[in-house]
């Protein structure tokens, strides 16, 4: 059953709008952690999937179907990476004991062609969402003291809390993390029972580590499907410069074989629930994600490089993050070989310390003993968000269908 959604006296101008005969949606451009992207109010967006995908496409600049090899979106908000390509609808919903709670659906979109995977979800951006709605008026924020609100997301059936403090100066608390010029508002997110976000289960194949090419990779599930693999196998040390493994096709190609062939085994699926083919996995945006992973070098528990999996993040995507934090507590997996994690009783908050490209990624993996896999309950991170910019954008090329759409949605 669907919760109910809770009315709100949002201004009635916060609506599509007819402007010098172009029509206009209103967004909120965010950054949240390393990723940048929008959010747009759910409810007053078209319904019909196909108008969704081409307002999405019109924001933030990519090829209204088909592809367009080396664009760079100079007609939209999107900036090329497949972390600066992230939509999210978001909306408010009445959670138990008719506590308000927010409820997401993520578009990942592509510089250069015009799918659109609904398939996962994005910690970083989801750090953002909290900011909007009170920036939108939804939730109240006005008290000093800590607020927290629980996110639904739809593409992947996860239950996130988010949390921000507000001081006594009515200022957001700060925080200052890697990737990321300065400080600016504070979020803190929990991930509640992470394990199993796309498959179902922790180890999707069965096994802590498997051979695929004659590599030796762990297929993980824990927030995100992820493969993770010995950088050394690859000649390796997981401390390159990022434009230097995005330049690097022979490890590119390689990379990829192994992370389709592990797609296929982990038994992934699409948003309808049929199985993904060996082409669906080999164009995804989004899963599996594949990373490699070494020895510390500045104090960190281990370092990695990270694949979204077409291309080389830049940072490190915090749900792959927790990902990578969990299986360092899989005894045998790639990760635990590296960072040998454990806990020593039946309940514990182990802290993983994941050395990236642009400094270290703190995390925290709650795990309770349990037979011969740990079980995960939760895995937390602290990221900050801001409004880079909130208004209307003009959808100049829009078809007659979204027009009409629109022009029902700002009644």
């Amino acid at each position: 059953m669907t919760p109910a959604p809770i009315s709100f006296p949002v201004s009635s101008d916060y609506r599509p709008r007819l402007h010098n005969g172009v029509w206009e949606f209103p967004v909120h451009h965010m950054r949240g952690g390393t990723s940048t992207g929008v959010v747009l109010w759910e409810r007053i967006a078209p319904q019909e999937r196909a108008l969704r995908e081409e307002l999405l496409r019109h924001i933030m600049g990519v090829p209204l179907d088909g592809e367009a090899a080396g664009n760079r979106q100079t007609t939209g908000l999107g900036r090329r990476s497949a972390t600066s390509n992230k939509v999210f609808f978001a909306d408010v919903e009445q959670g138990p004991e008719a506590r308000p709670r927010l409820v997401s659906t993520l578009a990942q979109l592509a510089a250069d062609h015009s799918r659109i995977d609904w398939s996962v979800n994005c910690g970083n951006m989801s750090s953002a969402l909290q900011l909007w709605a009170i920036d939108m008026g939804f939730i109240d924020a006005s008290t000093p003291g800590m607020h927290a609100i629980d996110i639904r997301n739809t593409n992947t059936g996860t239950m996130t809390t988010s949390r921000m403090a507000i001081a006594a100066d009515g200022q957001f608390a700060e925080a200052l993390i890697p990737g990321v010029m300065g400080k600016f508002p504070a979020v803190d997110l929990f991930l509640l029972d992470p394990v199993g976000a796309k498959t179902g289960t922790m180890l999707p194949t069965g096994a802590a580590v498997d051979t695929i090419g004659g590599y030796h990779v762990s297929c993980v599930d824990v927030a995100v499907p992820m493969v993770i693999a010995r950088a050394s196998e690859f000649g390796k040390t997981a401390h390159e410069p990022v434009a230097e493994l995005a330049r690097d096709d022979k490890f590119l190609g390689k990379a990829k074989e192994v992370w389709v062939e592990a797609g296929l085994r982990m038994r992934l699926r699409r948003k309808d629930g049929g199985l993904m083919s060996r082409t669906e996995i080999e164009r995804s945006e989004t899963i599996p994600k594949f990373c490699i992973v070494g020895e510390p070098r500045y104090g960190g528990d281990l370092s990695v490089r990270y694949l979204t999996p077409q291309t080389v993040h830049a940072s490190m995507a915090v749900s792959g993050g927790c990902c990578l934090a969990a299986a360092t507590l899989i005894a045998g997996s790639v990760a635990n070989s590296i960072a040998r994690k454990s806990s020593t009783e039946e309940v514990s908050e182990v802290q993983v310390a994941i050395e990236n490209p642009s400094g270290t990624l703190d995390t925290t993996v709650r795990v309770q003993k349990s037979g011969d896999w740990p079980a995960i309950s939760m895995a937390s991170y602290r990221r900050s968000a801001q409004v880079l910019l909130r208004g209307y954008v003009p959808l100049y090329k829009a078809s007659a269908a979204l027009k009409s759409a629109l022009e029902r949605e700002s009644d």
